[in-house]
C-alpha cells in the first residue's frame, strides 16, 4: 500500500493509509524483543542518560509512578532492575523527551497543518514549553504569559450566565492532590459538570460494583494473586493494556493457578509469556498462560457467564454443599433462590449459542471452577462498554457469590483500571453525580454550598456542546476529543465552543478541534522534578489495588514556563472567584502538604495523610469487601444476588459486530509506534480485522480496501479507508483500532445506568471502498 491513496484529511479524523506488513501473529508477549523496542525509544526521545535515570526510578518506593496504566506495584521488595513494561519505557520516553515545542514552532504551524497529521506524528512533536493560545479567527497559536492565560479564563468564566455553561474533564494521570484541589474549584464555582475519563471506560464497574456490593471498586490485592487456584480474565488484554500483570500472572501459575482467558481475539499477552528479567526468558522459554481459552462473540459474556453458574448448579445439585458456598451465601446474601429459577429458565445450548463457546469447552470451565473456592476474576472494558455492560459486571458478582469468592485470601473481584490514576481521581471526588454526604462534608470544612444538582459526565457534556448549553471546556489532561465516541459529532461540539482549555504536555488532537479562543497550559509530566519555593515536591496516586503511594518527579523540566497541575488550578481560582472566595487558594498553591491535611479533612481513609504517604510504598485504603463486610445500596450488608436477560442484538444481514481495541504501540490515546507487533500488523492503524470466512463469503481480497458504515439512530458514520485483514476471531465479528474507528460510535449508544459509550460493540456494514466527494 502506498502513501499516494489519500483523502483530504479532516482535523477530527484524517484518512491516509501508509505501507501495511502483514506477518503472523505471536504466541507470547513481552521476552527480549520487549526490552529492545523499549530502549530504541528512550535512546530515541531521552537520550541514554536522562532516559536510564528515569527508568531506575519508575515504579520505585523512592520514584514516581508510570503515567501509564494503574497496575499495581509489589508490596514488598520490588525489581531492582525495572519495575516497568515496554509500554511504561514507551511513555516515559514520550515524557522525557527532550524535544520541546516553542513558539517559532507554532508560529511555522498552523492548525490546519497540524491538523493533516495523524495522531502519531502529533505527539512525536515534543513538549508543550510555554504556554500559547489562539485568539478567535487566528490560524496560529502564539505565545501567551500565564497572568495573561488566567486572566482570560476567569474573564471568560465569570461572563457566563450560569456557572453550568462550562464542563471541567479529567484524565487519569491527574495526581489526587490536583484532583482534590480541581473539584474544589469547581464546586465552589459552582457546578458539578465534571465529565472524566471514567465515564468512558470503567464507570459500569463503578456503578455494578458501588450497587451490589457497596464500594466502586475491586477487592483483591496483588498478593491475592499468589494464594488463589483460578484466575478467570474476561474482556481484558494485559499483554498491552496491563503488561506488569503478566508477571503475577506468571508467578500465580508458578504457584499452581489455573487461567481462564475469556476474549474474542487470541490475544498473545493471555497465551504464553516471557520474563525478560529472569533466565528462563532471556532463553526465549516460554511460560503458558491461559490453561481454557474461550474466544468468545462479541458481548457473549453474560450467556457464558450464565452457562457457567447452570453448569456448576447442575454440579451442586449432584454434590450437594460440595460446589456451592452455601454458609456465605446464607451469611451474605439474598435472592439466592429467585436467582436460581432465573438460571432454570435458560437452555445450555441456547447460551453456548450465544456466546459463540462449545458447550464442551464451557464444561471445561465449569470443572475448572467446581471444586475451587480461591477464584479471582478480572476484567476490564471488554466487558464495561457495552448497554449491558453493568448487568455483566453484577453477573461476575453473582458468580462470585455463589463460590464465596470475595472477603477471603486468594478470591475476589478484580476490575483492571486503565490509566494510572483514574481511580483516585473518583476517590478524590471528581465525579458529575457526587454523594450528598461527600458535599457536606465540603461545606462543614470549608465553609461553602457546594451545589447539589448533577452535573454532566462525558456523553452530556457533548451533547449540551450540540445544544449551546456549554461555552466553555477545560481540560485537565488527557485527549478529550480523540477518546470520546462519534468523532465528528464530539468535533463539530467542540467547535461551537467559545472558549476551550487544555492542560496538557504534549500537543494532540484536541489542540486542533477548538472553540472560538483556545489555550494550551503546558504542565509538569509524572517524571519531571517538581520545585515550588525551591524544594522538591511529590504528589500521590491510587492504584488499581487501593494503595496511595508517593510519586516524586526526579528529571529536569524541559523548560522553565511549565507550572504543575495543583498550581494551575489554583491560579485559576484566584483569577477566577477573587475575593468572593472562602479558600486560601494561595496556601494550596504553595504546598502540597496542606492540600493533603485538607484531604484528610474531607475523604474517609484519608486520616493523617501526610504521615502515611511518606511511609516508603503507600497505605491501603479502607475496603470493606475485601473484609468480608458489605454495604450495598438495596440490601445494606448483605449482598442480592443480581437478576438479568441476555443482551438482544438486532441486525441486518449485511452487518458484523466490530469492537474496537488498542494495538501494542498504544496506550489509550498515545500513539508510540506504528506496529501491533503481537497481532503482526507493521506501518498501519487503519485495518480492520475479519474472519477468514466472512472475507470470502463479503467476496473480499486480504488487503482490499473498504469503508465502514454504522447507521444508528438513523443517521449514517463512515469511517473510510480501512485495510482487510482476515484474522483469527469469530465469524461475523469484527475488530479496529482505536481512535480511528471512533467516528462509527454513536454518542446515543451508551451502556444502561453508566451513560458510558458502547465502544466495544457497534454494529457495521463494510464496503468496498469508494473516494469521497468533496
Amino acid at each position: 500500500m502506498s502513501k499516494n491513496i489519500k483523502q483530504q484529511p479532516a482535523a477530527e479524523n484524517p484518512e491516509e493509509l501508509l505501507d501495511l506488513k502483514v506477518t503472523k501473529p505471536k504466541t507470547w508477549a513481552a521476552g527480549i524483543p520487549a526490552v529492545t523496542v523499549a530502549m530504541v525509544d528512550i535512546l530515541q526521545e531521552s537520550g541514554f542518560v536522562r532516559g536510564m535515570e528515569g527508568l531506575f526510578k519508575m515504579n520505585k518506593k523512592d520514584g514516581f509512578d508510570c503515567s501509564g496504566c494503574a497496575w499495581p506495584d509489589p508490596d514488598d521488595d520490588r525489581s531492582p532492575v525495572a519495575e516497568y513494561c515496554e509500554n511504561g519505557a514507551k511513555a516515559l520516553a514520550e515524557e522525557a523527551t527532550t524535544k520541546k515545542l516553542t513558539a517559532k514552532f507554532f508560529a511555522e504551524n498552523s492548525v490546519a497543518d497540524l491538523a493533516k497529521l495523524n495522531d502519531y506524528e502529533i505527539g512525536k512533536k515534543g513538549r508543550i514549553a510555554q504556554p500559547v493560545y489562539l485568539p478567535k479567527g487566528a490560524t496560529h497559536y502564539q505565545p501567551i504569559s500565564w497572568d495573561d492565560a488566567f486572566k482570560k479564563i476567569g474573564d471568560k468564566l465569570n461572563s457566563l450566565a450560569s456557572p453550568d455553561e462550562a464542563a471541567f474533564y479529567t484524565s487519569g494521570r491527574t495526581s489526587n492532590e490536583a484532583s482534590f484541589t480541581y473539584q474544589l474549584f469547581i464546586r465552589e464555582f459552582g457546578t458539578n459538570n465534571m465529565p472524566d475519563c471514567s465515564n468512558l471506560c470503567h464507570e459500569s464497574t463503578s456503578f455494578g460494583l458501588a450497587e451490589a456490593i457497596g464500594i466502586g471498586k475491586g477487592t483483591v490485592t496483588l498478593n491475592d494473586f499468589y494464594e488463589t487456584d483460578v484466575i478467570m480474565i474476561i474482556g481484558q488484554n494485559p499483554g498491552t493494556n496491563h503488561p506488569r500483570m503478566l508477571t503475577a500472572l506468571e508467578k500465580a501459575k508458578q504457584k499452581g493457578s489455573k487461567i481462564i482467558a475469556v476474549n474474542p481475539l487470541h490475544e498473545a499477552g493471555l497465551m504464553g509469556f516471557k520474563n525478560p528479567q529472569t533466565v528462563k526468558g532471556v532463553l526465549g522459554i516460554t511460560t503458558h498462560l491461559a490453561d481454557l481459552y474461550l474466544q468468545v462473540k462479541i458481548n457473549g459474556d453474560m450467556a457464558l457467564l450464565k452457562a457457567i453458574e447452570k453448569l456448576l448448579y447442575k454440579a451442586e445439585q449432584e454434590n450437594p454443599g460440595k460446589v456451592f458456598d452455601h454458609e456465605f451465601i446464607k451469611n451474605n446474601t439474598e435472592g439466592y433462590v429467585a436467582f436460581l429459577d432465573h438460571l432454570n429458565q435458560f437452555e445450555l445450548d441456547h447460551l453456548a449459542d450465544e456466546c459463540g463457546i462449545p458447550l464442551s469447552q464451557i464444561e471445561q470451565a465449569a470443572d475448572m471452577l467446581k471444586d475451587k473456592s480461591r477464584i479471582i476474576i478480572c476484567w476490564a472494558m471488554g466487558v464495561t462498554q457495552h448497554v449491558n455492560g453493568v448487568a455483566t459486571v453484577k453477573e461476575i458478582v453473582n458468580l462470585a457469590l455463589l463460590k464465596g469468592a470475595i472477603g477471603k485470601p486468594g478470591a475476589g473481584l478484580c476490575p483492571v483500571r486503565g490509566h494510572s490514576n483514574v481511580q483516585g481521581n473518583r476517590t478524590m471526588m471528581i465525579f458529575d453525580k457526587p454523594k450528598p454526604k461527600q458535599l457536606d462534608k465540603l461545606k462543614e470544612v470549608f465553609g461553602f454550598e457546594p451545589p447539589r444538582k448533577h452535573g454532566y459526565d462525558v456523553v452530556e457534556s457533548i451533547q449540551a456542546m450540540h445544544e449551546g448549553k456549554l461555552k466553555v471546556f477545560f481540560g485537565m489532561g488527557g485527549n478529550f476529543l480523540s477518546a470520546t465516541p462519534d468523532t465528528t459529532y464530539t468535533a463539530d461540539g467542540m467547535r461551537k465552543l467559545e472558549m476551550s482549555i487544555h492542560v496538557s504536555t504534549k500537543l494532540n488532537r484536541s489542540h486542533l478541534v477548538h472553540g472560538d479562543e483556545a489555550l494550551i497550559l503546558p504542565t509538569l509530566s509524572r517524571s519531571d522534578k517538581d520545585m515550588v519555593l525551591g524544594e522538591a515536591q511529590f504528589v500521590s496516586c491510587e492504584n488499581s489495588m487501593g494503595v496511595v503511594q508517593m510519586s516524586k518527579g526526579m528529571l529536569e523540566p524541559i523548560s522553565k514556563d511549565l507550572m504543575n497541575e495543583n498550581q494551575i488550578v489554583c491560579r485559576m481560582a484566584k483569577a477566577t472567584l477573587g475575593d468572593r472566595s472562602v479558600i486560601d487558594w494561595s496556601k494550596f498553591e504553595k504546598s502540597y502538604d496542606a492540600v493533603r491535611d485538607a484531604i484528610a479533612k474531607v475523604i474517609p481513609g484519608f486520616e493523617h495523610y501526610n504521615q502515611k504517604v511518606r511511609i516508603p510504598g503507600g497505605f491501603y485504603l479502607p475496603n470493606g469487601p475485601r473484609e468480608g463486610k458489605f454495604d450495598s445500596a438495596e440490601f445494606g450488608s448483605r449482598v442480592g444476588f443480581n437478576i438479568a436477560g441476555l443482551p438482544k442484538h438486532e441486525m441486518r444481514q449485511d452487518e458484523y459486530r466490530m469492537t474496537t481495541i488498542r494495538s501494542h504501540d498504544q496506550f489509550n490515546t498515545t500513539i508510540y509506534g506504528l506496529d501491533d507487533r503481537y497481532r503482526g500488523i507493521h506501518n498501519e492503524r487503519r485495518v480492520i480485522f475479519m474472519n477468514p470466512n466472512d472475507v470470502a463469503k463479503a467476496s473480499f481480497k486480504d488487503g482490499e480496501l473498504v469503508d465502514l458504515y454504522n447507521n444508528f439512530g438513523g443517521r449514517e458514520r463512515v469511517a473510510r479507508l480501512f485495510v482487510v485483514v482476515p484474522y483469527n476471531i469469530p465469524q461475523g465479528n469484527t475488530a479496529t483500532y482505536y481512535p480511528e474507528a471512533n467516528v462509527l460510535i454513536p454518542i446515543d449508544s451508551v451502556a444502561e445506568k453508566s451513560n458510558t459509550p458502547t465502544s466495544k460493540l457497534v454494529f457495521i456494514s463494510i464496503k468496498k471502498h469508494q473516494p469521497a466527494k468533496f
